[in-house]
């Protein structure tokens, strides 16, 4: 036995210790009682600890979500990254071909401050004539015209020469802008991208601890589940050879009654429908609504309105009528020869524990009491503490 199911069964045996203990003297009916009362608590914790793992499920299930979405902004982010980087091969290459234009444009520049300062030379030697004194110092009109053109191809050429330094100025500035500001863009968009990629993984390692966690608390109550289910079914059992045992007696009763010739009643196996309604839920084997895997449908779950009135299958002695964990408000009926019938999740009872039934009498009303997803009647048949399917024996 491991440490956690020595720990539920002291727990338990704690819990049990407030029940009545019964002497070895007492009526098989005061043990069928108590060990009902013993399985009563059973599923009372067991259906806490159910409602736990569906609770403990929804959130591991909510943070595998919240993992896989994290992960996928990471491959996102990655992805924008690897373009940054194809952006960034691009913008080199761009960078360098800027750089060749850089260069040219430079180079023309120094060019251009050349002719500026050769022209600057040439003043200073040979003086500062000024356009009239060229024109004046003319020996004929022929010269007189040929010195106008010269000139005026001069001033042309020094105007064009100030133009093109300008505008390779111009261009040099800009190209220098532009490679800078490409630089800037290139940088800031990587430091921006790495750094949302560093807080996405900080974000997926904090979310894949909390993942881990929870799916440790996760398989901790589920394993408390089925440790308290083995105890359930464990008492079940237990509850179900006491009720075999009083069945047996009955039967040498009966059959002492029979030698003597006085008759005795028993349960006839036929019944009739408790409630009118929809069969939502056969008997046998389901999907739990609640979560956690399949699980066996110990009956018939019909839907009818709340409040809508449910009566006895058959004549019988009402040996419950109480909370019972997740049936809610709960009926069982005692009809002899074995048979017995329960009735779940009322919303009001009419009848209490120890009460003589007939068929057909009205004992309570449909609710969704306990754990349960709606207004429905929850009806069983058992023989002899085993259920069965009630659908072929309901007339």
């Amino acid at each position: 036995m491991t440490n956690r199911k020595r720990a539920i069964v002291a727990a338990f045996g704690a819990g049990l210790l407030l029940l009545p203990s019964f002497a070895a003297g007492s009526t098989l009916e005061e043990r069928i009682a108590h060990e009902r009362a013993k399985q009563q608590q059973i599923q009372a914790r067991l259906h806490v600890k159910r409602a736990e793992l569906h609770t403990v499920t929804l959130r591991y299930d909510d943070l595998q979500n919240q993992l896989g979405e994290t992960n996928a902004a990471i491959g996102t982010v990655s992805d924008r990254i690897d373009s940054l980087a194809t952006q960034r091969a691009s913008t080199e290459r761009r960078i360098d071909y800027n750089a060749i234009q850089l260069d040219a444009a430079r180079r023309s520049l120094r060019l251009h401050d050349e002719l500026l300062k050769r022209r600057l030379v040439d003043i200073y030697e040979y003086g500062d004539l000024t356009y009239v004194n060229a024109l004046i110092a003319s020996r004929s009109f022929s010269e007189f015209v040929e010195r106008w053109e010269d000139l005026r191809l001069l001033i042309a050429a020094n105007e064009r020469t100030v133009r093109s330094r300008k505008a390779a100025e111009a261009r040099v500035a800009a190209i220098e802008a532009d490679l800078e500001r490409t630089r800037m863009e290139l940088q800031q968009e990587e430091m921006a991208q790495e750094q949302a990629r560093s807080q996405l993984d900080s974000l997926a390692d904090e979310r894949r601890n909390l993942v881990e966690l929870a799916a440790e608390r996760r398989h901790s109550v589920a394993s408390e589940v089925a440790e308290i289910e083995s105890l359930s079914a464990a008492e079940e059992s237990q509850l179900e050879a006491l009720i075999i045992e009083r069945e047996r007696e009955l039967e040498a009763q009966q059959r002492a009654a029979g030698i003597a010739g006085v008759p005795s009643p028993s349960g006839s196996g036929s019944f009739s429908w408790p409630v009118t309604g929809t069969i939502t839920s056969p008997f046998g084997w389901r999907s739990n609504p609640f979560g956690g895997g399949p699980e066996f449908h110990q009956g018939l779950d019909i839907a009818a309105p709340s409040g809508t009135t449910v009566t006895a299958a058959a004549s019988g002695t009402v040996i419950m009528a109480q909370w019972y964990g997740g049936y809610g408000n709960y009926i069982l009926i005692d009809h002899g020869g074995g048979y017995s019938t329960g009735y779940g999740h009322l919303s009001a009872m009419y009848v209490s524990s120890g009460q003589a039934v007939t068929r057909g009498q009205a004992i309570g009303a449909v609710g969704s009491t306990g754990q349960s997803t709606g207004p429905h009647l929850h009806f069983e048949i058992r023989i002899a503490g085993k259920p069965v399917d009630p659908a072929p024996r309901l007339h």
